[in-house]
């Protein structure tokens, strides 16, 4: 797809992969609206901030009516970046933590591929993006819910890419390892180090993915550190 002048969702927006995609976009000559729950204070006259809970139906159907009020054009290209994790076991994992994550991680994909499909099936053009992880791929010990949300991610990614296709939609999900990212933060087994990827290469990587060949689906991309024990 040629990425200039079109407009962008990217949830998750405000550090990490999101922050690195939507100013690698903005590069590209993008309109890009930003939803998070935080303002990451980008100044780009082509980016546009919306206070956003993914895990809120209204909230993401609030952000979708200002985006497309601001824009006056339909969305080609959503990445949904947003999600977070917990640490702990089936027995440890307290259950709004557990929600949380399927609320955020799995949730936040219905509402948000939601509102914008239909746009995309009018213009038989689009393509989105759905962040999961390679505990969407392999078990992880003591990340049961995590690991279940993502797992989901996987299951709901290929299912859309098939029912989408014939309407001229992308669907991609790409399989992080780990990142050097705030989302370490809550996690006490790990700390987030320099062995780990950098943001802006999973961000170029999801660029790759959405500047393909009309007729070239990626439909999964898996992308890990070289070595991330270190040398």
């Amino acid at each position: 797809m040629e990425l200039k002048n079109k407009i962008a969702i990217v949830t998750g927006c405000s550090r990490g992969i999101g922050f690195e995609l939507v100013n690698q976009l903005l590069d590209k000559g993008m309109k890009v609206a930003g939803w998070s729950r935080t303002d990451p204070n980008i100044s780009d006259d082509n980016f546009f901030f919306v206070k956003t809970d993914v895990s809120d139906a209204t909230s993401v159907n609030n952000a979708f009516l200002e985006t497309t009020t601001k824009f006056k054009e339909k969305v080609s290209i959503l990445v949904n970046n947003a999600g977070m994790g917990h640490h702990g076991t089936m027995l440890e994992m307290p259950f709004d933590k557990w929600k949380e994550m399927f609320d955020i991680n799995v949730h936040g994909i219905y509402f948000c591929s939601n509102a914008v499909v239909p746009g995309m099936k009018e213009m038989d053009e689009g393509h989105i993006v759905n962040v999961g992880s390679i505990a969407g791929l392999n078990p992880v010990k003591g990340m049961v819910g995590y690991a279940g949300s993502k797992h989901a991610v996987t299951g709901i990614s290929h299912s859309m890419f098939m029912e989408l296709r014939e309407f001229g939609i992308k669907v991609t999900c790409i399989y992080p390892g780990s990142v050097k990212t705030n989302f370490f933060d809550k996690i006490d087994a790990v700390e987030a180090n320099d062995n780990m990827m950098r943001p802006e290469d999973v961000a170029s990587s999801i660029v790759f993915c959405l500047e393909t060949h009309e007729n070239f689906l990626p439909v999964d991309f898996e992308v890990r550190p070289l070595r991330p024990k270190g040398k």
